[in-house]
């Protein structure tokens, strides 16, 4: 090695050097992050859900014109809700089932906030199908309330897995009664 250039490699490792240099790797680090974020942005922004998901997050209901003993479909984020206006005689049964005997046991007041009406997600807790029993003539099944033709489930009139591959009972969303006549859901 000449003179030179240990004289060279001297000079640049003087303080104001050092300096300089650890500005520039902040700065481009700095730079760097900004950067990513630029892209990361887009991407992560795009997850949220849209604006018509969002105006759907909520539905309401008016149940006055149901009577008893009919059901309705309503849509909800997508999947179908059952609403039905339940007689005497199907509360009673949801009432008098033993829920030692249930597989997923739940009593019906914890399902129904009001005993007359009952609200559930219509989708089949096996493989998601819509199980039938919510128009006038449809297979109720055994039990009086819903029935999966696919796979043979068979739910009460109260929503609760009583027959067939089902794990769980129809699943009951979130919902308030806003009035007597007027359900929110969501």
């Amino acid at each position: 090695m000449a003179k030179s250039d240990t004289k060279k490699s001297t000079r640049s490792r003087r303080p104001e050097d050092a300096g300089r240099r650890d500005f520039i790797v902040i700065a481009t680090n700095a730079m760097f992050g900004l950067g990513a974020a630029a892209v990361a942005w887009p991407l992560i922004d795009q997850m949220n859900p849209a604006a018509d998901t969002l105006a759907l997050a909520n539905i309401e209901v008016d149940v006055s014109k149901i009577e008893e003993g009919q059901s309705i479909t309503v849509k909800w984020r997508g999947k179908p809700v059952f609403i039905r206006h339940r007689t005497e005689d199907e509360i009673a049964r949801a009432s008098a089932t033993d829920i030692a005997d249930l597989r997923d046991p739940e009593s019906d007041e914890v399902r129904a906030e009001k005993p007359g009406y009952l609200v559930l997600v219509g989708v089949c807790t096996h493989l998601g199908c819509v199980p039938l029993g919510q128009k006038t003539g449809e297979v109720k099944g055994d039990y009086d309330g819903w029935f999966c033709p696919c796979h043979g489930s068979h739910y009460d009139t109260s929503g609760r897995i009583r027959k067939g591959p089902a794990p769980t009972n129809l699943e009951v969303p979130p919902y308030t009664f806003l009035s007597d006549s007027v359900i929110r859901i969501g």
